[in-house]
């Protein structure tokens, strides 16, 4: 229950921001009341924000009311930055504007751009943004910069710190300054003139204390942050410039980013990659060591407890297998602009360890090996510039973090902290720290890192509900602190922010004088302090034992979740509803709250908002758990939740019925389907939106939408075999949904896609080969979405019967035109069946047989879920680009959200999911996917007639034959 001052709030902010972007429910502010880390607050007011005068208004508003608000771009952070028990203000998805400028050596980004995606901006330019943390493919610019978050190749000499160039902000007052702008600094400085004098002053007085300024430079030489950016003090003697590198890190106590320009990096195309084992930590420190003055880009160091973690996993090199107890490896890379220079650097680092050296070029000058032998190793270290090679070598030190997430008892935390020493010190200070974790019972922790930069990182998992946990977990950090700080003057936070979890331990990091300084610019920026209070500063000596996040126990398929965010990205649901984390989030406090039995109401507050929120708006297409570290598949569980919400016979019945009479019930469809075609031919498409509007109005939303792209019937297809006896045979199997949809009624294409698919095979010499009984075949992908498991696996064992059959028992590849049926097969099907899906199939077996004209006109490309499952964006490239001179796949469209007839059931999925596409492919002349569903929702949402690829092969080739 929100408190009169929050109403009053909520009720001013009407009129500002539309009731929609405002949420104050139970549901949604739990929902976001949970970022990555193991802490927890749930917000009275949450904010979609979509511009800067969304922010500046607010600020405004909750100056004038009190009231602490707390900036959240995609929640990545690990040390509670990101979460507020009063206002939250969100920025994501669109807040995605961009800029490249100065030909890449610049770029100019919004806060809700991911970073990878910054990165695939300046790819054609040879750039990069400088910091590259592990969470990059999720972590949004907003909270790179504000956290300064680094990474594996980043060090302190290319994080953002060292890498921004100006940065925009929003103020607590409302107010917008952009210090790469002369006019905007000439009327800040009209309008807040004493700000920029403190700043001065405080600049002056830290540079004439010799000694203070020393620290702050010693403590900014490795990884830091702990606190603020005090380095810009002492760097920069402009107030601007100032300004804008204490945004740094700053982790939203200062101000609202809203924008900021990087200085790029270089992003070498060359690479070779050597994994080297070493008997002990002291003799890979070492190694580290010297390594820093070496062409050496990373060095990652993996002790033999995060080795052991791995080592036993799929596609893991045989040498992390059955090392000593001691035994310590380092992930080593070096990079270079030609080959040349990559050979070289090989060699130069070889000669420095004092190595000999051996190339090896196993695939005829394709790719090369440079192998050392020397007496530090376990073994020969090699380094391969072999692109699969380095991928399986890196997977060792990206499978760290999910090998303890996936094994950790349920209810406990996965506790990520970072560290860093001055490297002469990281032997003894790694030691140390294993023997602190032994100490206090950490038994499966592992420590990984950033040697280059002193930066270790230590997982562990300690059950934070229970209180012997928490007073355990509170000793283990005072020792930690102790270490670090009193032995080895390290950095108690390295790379993930200050947070909640070290705002305790800040001042006994820095000493009094510079903690101090970090109150004088708080209250420089922040005076009445409402922006993110408690994080970086605290007078609570136990505010990292404050707010811990339960984490109970809620169904198997989801218990695993370490609540990283890492799927949200990808989810079609993210703008519109839920994504898989709040999903998970809401469903764990559902079983808690049923266990206990407290607030009833609630509990019933929270199934009946998930009803929408969560199951039906979840298009259950299985991507979250591509992305997800530890493989949870949000989308299998909302499949079991709707079939545990199955009551009573008729649903069974109906199911039953549908399984057992399938060519009837295509048939059905097909006609129904020929019967809207002639009304929409006759009414027209305005008078058929509104009766399909008011239609589906009257029976309060069970009857599906009507579409402007709806499909025609589809003819059946004829089974009668090619004439072709000799020529080399292919099972054809056509997915139900091209058996019964055609081209959309706009379409100038009328030909049904089975059609299409059978003579392009043909036309490369194939003879096609259809099952028995194909009317009457289903994978069971319609029966499986909406929970009819049983009915699933009955079509889909009948379907593997007749393709045995038509296959010869597996001799012949079988072709299913439909991406996610394919998906569907391959999972649930024996292993004797070839399955081929259709990129897949021209690409490994058609196009060299086919003479290819490409088309001159751009054309967009989607890549289904279900395709991506398989790996096969390679494939639909390599089909597209060899179709067409110009292809487009527009960015941060992952899922279209269609989802077999949700689209029809849930459009408003299908509009989220595609809001941004028809601005994505202007120029386009049509798309291509391999979904027939799929291509409804695009053509509705794009503009343009999206078709299966197989219509795009058959319109750009000709047949080889003589």
């Amino acid at each position: 229950m929100r408190s009169s001052v929050y109403n009053r709030f909520y009720s001013h902010l009407q009129s500002v921001i539309p009731e929609s972007r405002l949420f104050t429910d139970p549901l949604r502010t739990l929902a976001y009341g949970t970022d990555a880390s193991f802490y927890r607050l749930i917000p009275k007011v949450v904010i979609r924000a979509e511009d800067e005068q969304d922010v500046s208004e607010t600020l405004k508003l909750a100056g004038r009311m009190r009231l602490p608000v707390t900036f959240r771009a995609a929640g990545t952070s690990l040390s509670g930055q990101a979460i507020s028990d009063s206002v939250l203000l969100v920025a994501g998805e669109s807040w995605q504007q961009w800029e490249i400028l100065d030909h890449g050596a610049k770029i100019r980004l919004q806060p809700g751009i991911i970073g990878a995606r910054a990165n695939q901006l300046l790819a054609p330019y040879g750039r990069k943004i400088g910091p590259d943390p592990a969470s990059i493919g999720a972590a949004m610019i907003g909270g790179i910069a504000a956290n300064n978050a680094s990474g594996m190749c980043c060090g302190t000499a290319q994080n953002s710190y060292q890498t921004v160039d100006s940065i925009r902000i929003v103020l607590v007052d409302g107010t917008i300054l952009n210090t790469g702008d002369r006019a905007s600094r000439a009327a800040f400085r009209a309008t807040h003139t004493p700000m920029l004098e403190r700043l001065e002053a405080l600049s002056r007085r830290v540079k004439a204390d010799s000694l203070l300024a020393e620290r702050i430079r010693n403590k900014f030489k490795i990884k830091n942050t702990t606190g603020y950016s005090l380095n810009a003090l002492v760097d920069y003697s402009d107030p601007f410039d100032i300004i804008t590198h204490l945004m740094i890190g700053s982790e939203g106590t200062l101000g609202f980013i809203s924008q900021i320009v990087y200085r790029t990096v270089a992003a070498p195309p060359f690479k070779a990659t050597s994994l080297m084992i070493f008997p002990e930590i002291d003799t890979a420190c070492q190694t580290a060591r010297r390594m820093q003055t070496l062409p050496v880009v990373a060095a990652e160091l993996m002790d033999r407890a995060a080795l052991g973690s791995v080592e036993k996993k799929p596609g893991m090199p045989a040498a992390i297998r059955g090392l000593g107890r001691d035994a310590t490896a380092l992930l080593v890379e070096t990079q270079a602009d030609t080959f040349d220079d990559l050979a070289a650097n090989v060699h130069t680092i070889a000669d420095a360890l004092k190595n000999r050296l051996r190339t090896h070029s196993p695939d005829g000058g394709k790719t090369h090996t440079w192998q050392m032998t020397g007496s530090d190793f376990v073994a020969p270290a090699v380094f391969t510039d072999n692109a699969a090679i380095s991928d399986r070598l890196w997977k060792v030190r990206k499978g760290l973090l999910p090998s303890v997430g996936a094994v950790r008892r349920v209810g406990s935390t996965v506790i990520i902290e970072d560290v860093a020493f001055p490297i002469d010190r990281l032997a003894p200070a790694t030691l140390e720290l294993q023997a602190l974790l032994g100490k206090h019972g950490y038994d499966e922790a592992i420590i990984f890192g950033h040697a280059l930069a002193g930066n270790l990182h230590f997982v562990f998992s300690p059950d934070l509900g229970q209180t012997k946990e928490v007073d355990r977990y509170a000793r283990f950090m005072d020792d930690i602190a102790s270490m670090v700080v009193d032995t080895f003057d390290g950095s108690l936070k390295a790379e993930h922010g200050t947070g909640r979890n070290m705002a305790p331990f800040v001042e006994k990091e820095w000493g009094h004088d510079a903690y101090t300084l970090m109150k004088e610019i708080k209250s420089i920026f922040d005076p009445d302090g409402l922006l993110n209070p408690g994080v970086i500063l605290s007078s609570n000596p136990t505010a990292h034992l404050d707010n811990l996040k339960p984490l109970p126990a809620a169904d198997p398929l989801l218990d695993a979740c370490m609540e990283c965010g890492f799927c949200e990205c990808h989810c079609p649901s993210r703008s519109l509803s839920l994504t898989p984390r709040q999903r998970i989030v809401i469903q764990r406090e559902i079983a808690r709250l049923a266990r206990t039995g407290e607030t009833p109401s609630r509990l019933a507050e929270l199934k009946q908002g998930y009803q929408w929120q969560g199951e039906r708006t979840c298009a259950a297409d299985g991507l979250c758990g591509v992305a997800c570290p530890v493989d949870v598949d949000t989308g299998k569980f909302t499949k079991t939740l709707r079939a545990r919400n199955i009551h009573g016979r008729l649903p069974q019945w109906l199911a039953d019925w549908a399984a057992d009479h399938f060519d009837t019930l295509t048939r059905g469809i097909r006609a129904g389907l020929g019967v809207a075609d002639r009304v929409h031919q006759t009414v027209g498409s305005p008078a058929m939106q509104r009766m399909g509007d008011v239609a589906r109005r009257l029976s309060r939303g069970r009857l599906p939408a009507w579409l402007p792209s709806m499909p025609t019937a589809a003819e059946p297809p004829r089974t009668k075999p090619s004439k072709k006896r000799a020529a080399p045979a292919v099972v054809y199997f056509p997915a139900c949904v091209s058996r019964t949809m055609g081209p959309g009624a706009d379409d100038p294409l009328t030909e049904p896609l089975h059609r299409v698919t059978r003579r392009v095979v043909e036309r490369a010499g194939y003879r096609v080969v259809f099952p028995e009984t194909m009317h009457a075949l289903c994978c069971g992908l319609p029966f499986e979405s909406k929970g009819f498991f049983e009915q699933a696996d009955r079509k889909s064992a009948q379907l593997e019967k007749a393709l045995l059959a038509a296959s010869d028992n597996g001799q012949l590849p079988v072709l299913c035109d439909t991406s996610p049926c394919l998906e569907r097969i391959r999972r649930t099907f024996g292993p004797r069946l070839k399955l081929f899906e259709p990129v897949e199939f021209v690409a490994r077996f058609l196009l060299h047989r086919l003479t290819i004209t490409p088309t001159k006109d751009p054309i967009a490309l989607h890549v289904t879920c279900s395709a991506r499952k398989m790996d096969l964006d390679e494939a639909f490239m390599t089909v597209a680009g060899a179709c067409a001179e110009t292809v487009v796949v527009p960015h941060g469209i992952d899922c279209c959200g269609f989802a077999g007839d949700r689209g029809f059931n849930v459009p408003e999925l299908n509009a989220s999911a595609l809001a941004g596409l028809k601005k994505a492919v202007a120029g386009c002349t049509a798309g291509y996917s391999n979904s027939r569903t799929c291509e409804i929702g695009l053509s509705t949402h794009s503009g343009i007639p999206y078709r299966s690829i197989m219509v795009l092969v058959d319109q750009c080739t000709r047949s080889t034959a003589k």
